[in-house]
């Protein structure tokens, strides 16, 4: 049934759609991603089955495709854009990306369509500078000057970059069999000139020829050089111009217009298309040379049709005002899905506008958690690979987490520890369990004077960067530190300084407490006892020492006892670790974070309070403008910026996890509902999804991310998570790990998910004023009536279901357990234990 339906049907979830011409892969069971024999039990995840085909999965190459051969040869499909200017457009896409999605995450079905328009001068960038020369007396007499220097320019650019503008559509559909696919390349404008260049990824060795209407390529496998790979791709019309070349140089030359050497180094072939034109190609992978016939276009055209619409119903999606931000998380992450050259798997590209690998620091333990929404193998492979991982140059020599980062090692606790909720497969924890209590025993390293807190790392005396130790570059916590020679310790060439945390320390707790959740399941309980004997320690001194009781707040402090009264929203970090007093997290909530002086708003949550003399420090604020009240001159940062109130996904992320997890399900709504709108509002406008966001909603530049590097970063997508994890979630704290929490109490209107994979089922949640619905591998297993429900520690056995419900109001729930007789009750307005 397909899950697009689901609202009126509240219908089965994860079935895959019939074979068609050149039948599409389908969903994550697919070929490609097939579990072999020989690796079924040695591995947590379904490994990449060769040869296979998968679109995109290298850095940045958007249109592109990948393909691998047994013995692991490699070969690239690119898809080119030439400019009016003669320059192409390839690889290095993420500037020209235009529209994104939808795609499915193994790859089975992907479109893009790129742009010659690489937005670096936009509307709002015109309006701004217009309104800057509109209203002198707000502004700088220099900016104005700029302003009024810059705006014809910026004019003229916009214009012609709009005259000259070219933009394609490229989708991608594997067939059946996972070693090949087919695709369509659209002109969307007259005179678009496309290539279309089979190549290497990496510039491994292979020869390439051409071949009728075609392309072929020979290549050595890079891990069995007696396994040969061959690839061809045919294509519906022949091209304008082909030929083969000595280098991507000589590619690049003469597709351009000049001149470049021949040679079987890259193939590429030219089109020339009106709008509306396409050319259609067909490819294929093996171990011998291939033959793939001329494609006959509409047979591609229907095979992508049936790819498109199986992504919906076989993959994560949704509906309503937060539900349907399934549908953006899903296409972000399939796109920012890459391949791990090295270990031959995948994970998920964390930013930079690249990024260039797997990164280990904190920001990629985010996306871990956010993969697993989307797809099981690649959230289990991207943090696998983590665990992996050597310890980059000139640190500590760990494996696993980013030792520079002090709290990479505790994200990427929690991120193995949720995989486990999620899924229930011990391999991961088995693998990283040693590293994280290496990373967890060198910390004390950072206990300057020995108490059992932590002190900030030294970063150095520059204005920016004194809270990398968290990834908090330049939030003002840090600007006053000062610097204690270490003694001793792992090797780190890092000092000590003399701050007190309260962020470090709520991570440092956080680690303690997975760590003992990791060793009860390991059976290892004289380390659970260690570590729960820790976090009880931290909890301890953190509330005796940490928490200004003039304020309500917990703060950082500094070693002669002064306080560091900067409120930034590591004041609630506590709730996240569990180291808050109820009586402490309810004045932290209700005095503070829904004080709209200090955090709450339409946009939340500002890096620093809203009230704090740092507040959008960075730079002039201009409260007269309504749409550019940070804006100063183009092409500079603003007020805003770098930790200094611009909203920061990982600080939301944490924040909305502290809230939900003190059970306070009203507030938790509302502040998913407010993170989700903020990246829906980008996704809408943009289609992009932003490191970060402006702190007051209606921003014409800041809030669109318009700094061209932090368009596709992935930590994102914990924006959206939040609402999804509202609606649909495991439970990481307290109680069986292997319990459910689904329902919400203030998500507005009615909304929905699918195709979310909990503990080896397939799940789907229905959520509104009067109803809630729980279906699991296509039977209701679940339904509230009556009032909006918010159900924690859902546990469904043989003999029926345990949950605590959370009601706005009176309610009839039931309970449809497989084999047995539904069993219902009524429930009043608020908190109620069930068994069933």
């Amino acid at each position: 049934m397909p899950r697009r339906h689901f609202l009126r049907t509240v219908g089965a979830a994860g079935l895959a759609g019939p074979a068609v011409a050149f039948a599409a892969g389908q969903g994550s069971a697919d070929a490609s991603q097939a579990t072999t024999a020989e690796h079924s039990n040695a591995l947590p995840y379904p490994t990449l089955k060769r040869p296979f085909a998968m679109p995109g999965v290298k850095d940045q190459d958007w249109t592109g495709a990948l393909f691998v051969g047994d013995g692991e040869a490699r070969f690239a499909l690119r898809v080119g854009l030439l400019t009016a200017q003669g320059k192409i457009i390839r690889e290095k896409m993420t500037n020209y990306l235009w529209r994104i999605g939808p795609m499915a995450p193994d790859g089975a079905y992907r479109q893009v369509r790129v742009s010659t328009d690489d937005r670096t001068v936009m509307p709002a960038h015109l309006d701004a500078l217009r309104e800057v020369i509109t209203h002198p007396d707000q502004w700088a007499a220099d900016a104005v000057a700029d302003a009024t220097t810059k705006l014809p320019q910026l004019k003229e650019k916009y214009e012609r970059t709009q005259r000259e503008r070219r933009e394609i559509r490229v989708r991608h559909a594997r067939t059946e069999g996972g070693d090949g696919l087919v695709g369509t390349v659209t002109a969307l404008d007259d005179d678009t000139t496309v290539i279309i260049e089979l190549g290497t990824p990496w510039g491994e060795e292979a020869t390439f020829a051409l071949d009728g209407q075609g392309m072929t390529g020979t290549a050595p496998g890079l891990l069995d050089a007696g396994r040969t790979g061959h690839i061809r791709v045919s294509l519906t019309e022949p091209a304008d111009d082909a030929g083969c070349y000595a280098s991507v140089a000589d590619m690049t030359a003469a597709v351009t217009g000049g001149s470049g050497g021949s040679g079987t180094a890259v193939a590429a072939l030219t089109y020339r298309l009106g709008k509306g034109e396409s050319v259609t190609f067909a490819a294929r992978i093996g171990d011998r040379p291939q033959k793939v016939a001329t494609p006959k276009a509409h047979e591609v055209e229907r095979t992508l049709a049936a790819a498109e619409a199986r992504v919906c119903d076989t993959n994560l999606t949704g509906s309503g005002p937060v539900g349907r931000a399934a549908d953006a998380v899903r296409d972000a992450l399939s796109l920012n899905t890459n391949y791990d050259r090295v270990h031959q798997r995948n994970f998920v590209l964390w930013g930079w506008g690249g990024g260039g690998g797997l990164f280990t620091g904190w920001d990629s333990a985010f996306d871990a958690v956010d993969a697993a929404l989307v797809s099981r193998p690649l959230a289990l492979q991207h943090e696998t690979g983590v665990f992996d991982a050597a310890a980059p140059p000139n640190q500590v020599p760990l494996t696993g987490p980013r030792y520079d980062q002090q709290n990479a090692g505790p994200m990427h606790a929690y991120a193995v520890w949720r995989l486990y909720t999620k899924f229930g497969d011990r391999t991961v924890l088995e693998k990283a369990y040693p590293a994280l209590v290496t990373f967890h025993d060198l910390l004390p390293e950072w206990d300057t004077d020995g108490d059992g807190l932590l002190e900030t790392p030294y970063f150095g005396d520059r204005i920016g960067g004194r809270g990398n130790h968290l990834g908090l570059d330049d939030s003002p916590v840090y600007a006053d530190y000062h610097r204690i020679a270490k003694q001793g310790g792992s090797g780190d060439t890092r000092d000590n300084t003399d701050l007190t945390d309260v962020a470090l320390n709520s991570y440092y707790a956080l680690l303690a407490e997975t760590l003992a959740k990791m060793a009860r399941v390991l059976s290892r309980h004289a380390d659970a006892a260690r570590f729960t004997k820790q976090h009880s320690t931290i909890r301890r001194l953190v509330n005796d020492r940490l928490w200004h009781a003039e304020k309500g707040l917990y703060l950082s402090r500094y070693l002669d006892g002064t306080w560091n009264e900067v409120v930034t929203p590591t004041v609630f970090y506590p709730l996240f670790a569990g180291l808050a007093t109820e009586e402490r997290a309810r004045t932290l909530i209700e005095d503070h974070l829904l004080n709209p002086d200090e955090f709450w708003g339409e946009y939340v949550i500002p890096s620093v309070a809203r009230n704090d003399p740092t507040y959008c420090s960075d730079g002039p604020v201009h409260p007269g403008s309504e749409h550019f009240r940070f804006f100063d001159r183009y092409g500079e940062g603003t007020a805003p910026e770098q930790w200094k109130g611009a909203v920061w996904p990982p600080m939301n992320f944490t924040v909305y996890d502290g809230v939900k997890r003190y059970g306070f399900d009203d507030v938790a709504g509302q502040f998913a509902a407010r993170s989700t709108a903020m990246y829906l509002d980008t996704w809408d406008k943009e289609n992009w999804f932003p490191e970060s966001f402006d702190p007051v909603p209606g921003q014409s530049v800041m809030d669109a991310a318009v700094d061209t590097a932090w368009r596709t970063y992935s930590w994102s997508n914990a924006m959206a998570v939040q609402g999804l994890h509202e609606l649909l979630s495991d439970n990481p704290w307290d109680g069986d790990p292997d319990s459910l929490m689904f329902g919400s109490l203030t998500l507005p209107g009615t909304n929905t998910v699918a195709g979310v994979e909990l503990r080896g089922h397939t799940y789907a949640v229905s959520a509104g004023p009067t109803r809630t619905t729980l279906v699991r591998d296509g039977r209701t297993l679940f339904r509230a009536t009556g009032a909006r429900v918010a159900v924690r520690n859902f546990v469904m056995t043989a003999k029926g279901a345990t949950f605590d419900v959370n009601a706005d109001g009176p309610a009839r729930v039931d309970v449809f357990a497989p084999g047995r007789p539904s069993r219902g009750c009524h429930v009043s307005a608020g908190r109620s234990h069930v068994r069933l």
